[in-house]
């Protein structure tokens, strides 16, 4: 009985002491996030209050639209283009950050700039590159005689332009954590490498990419999930457009919510988006973790 007195006043102690982060979350994600699927089953006015129960009619029409459909696919090619690409240059620069030559910490600043500018300030420096008549990207090109590109205004380009301009947002944060992972490496498999008269790309082959596995598997998840929530620089850069070519799925329920102030529909959008993600770092960890090196 003693026991049992004990176990519950421990019980509540902590329930105290989690009390505040409960709150918190139940205030501004759990709240929020059950409000969306109850609008998900209903017709909203334009300041959001639900008029007609539809059921699962708004999961309907999605699935039936061209534009959401055409919305899901680039939403995939999206994060087919930046994610392999973001960790590949940023797993290169951290390889060579991690050399220990003179004057490294200057080209690790370098490397990690991009994490301190914002997606605005960013968008906009970005905006002025792909400008067709004087941006500096075509301007390069004229100088090989080829024809300057609309890089935000063709179909064909523009979902690739939104995709290079994401990487090169990304690549400081994924530099940053790849490089302590590879610091945190231990030298002493490196110096009985060496003893053993091991090449280079043995030991990166061998050594670092085993033991640097837990770290990409972090950023493999994180990028994956950042690139379905991208917003910001399509905004700013395209506006979901040309033809929806880079209307992802993020920019959609934004503007399905706060210009055509179709709440239902967009709170359909976001659930789907959260199933989707769900279901991809599912998969992940089911598979993915299964060739992840622990120490």
């Amino acid at each position: 009985m003693e026991r049992r007195r004990v176990k519950n006043r421990n019980f509540i102690k902590g329930i105290l002491f989690l009390l505040p982060s409960i709150l918190l979350f139940s205030v501004f994600l759990f709240y929020p996030m059950l409000k969306t699927v109850y609008l998900s089953f209903f017709l909203t006015n334009a300041s959001g209050a639900t008029t007609v129960f539809v059921g699962l009619q708004n999961y309907i029409q999605l699935f039936t639209s061209p534009i959401f459909l055409k919305s899901f696919q680039s939403t995939f090619l999206f994060v087919l283009y930046i994610v392999p690409t973001t960790i590949a240059i940023s797993l290169f620069l951290a390889v060579l950050a991690n050399e220990k030559l003179k004057g490294i910490g200057i080209f690790r600043t370098i490397f990690s700039s991009t994490m301190g500018i914002s997606v605005a300030a960013a968008s906009v420096f970005w905006l002025y590159l792909f400008n067709p008549t004087m941006g500096l990207l075509n301007e390069i090109l004229s100088l090989f005689g080829i024809a300057g590109i609309g890089w935000l205004t063709d179909p064909t380009w523009a979902l690739i332009a939104i995709s290079i301009t994401t990487v090169w947002m990304n690549i400081g944060f994924t530099f940053l954590i790849l490089l302590g992972g590879l610091q945190s490496i231990d030298s002493s498999l490196y110096e009985s490498a060496d003893i053993d008269g091991a090449g280079y790309f043995y030991k990166l082959r061998r050594i670092t990419v085993p033991m640097l596995s837990p770290t990409l598997f972090f950023v493999l998840t994180v990028t994956i999930i950042n690139a379905f929530q991208t917003f910001g620089q399509i905004d700013i850069l395209t506006q979901g457009g040309p033809q929806n070519e880079t209307n992802l799925i993020v920019y959609s329920i934004y503007r399905e919510a706060f210009v055509n102030y179709q709440f239902g529909a967009a709170s359909a959008q976001a659930v789907v988006l959260f199933i989707l993600i769900l279901v991809m770092t599912a998969i992940q960890f089911k598979f993915g973790e299964k060739k992840v090196h622990y120490q």
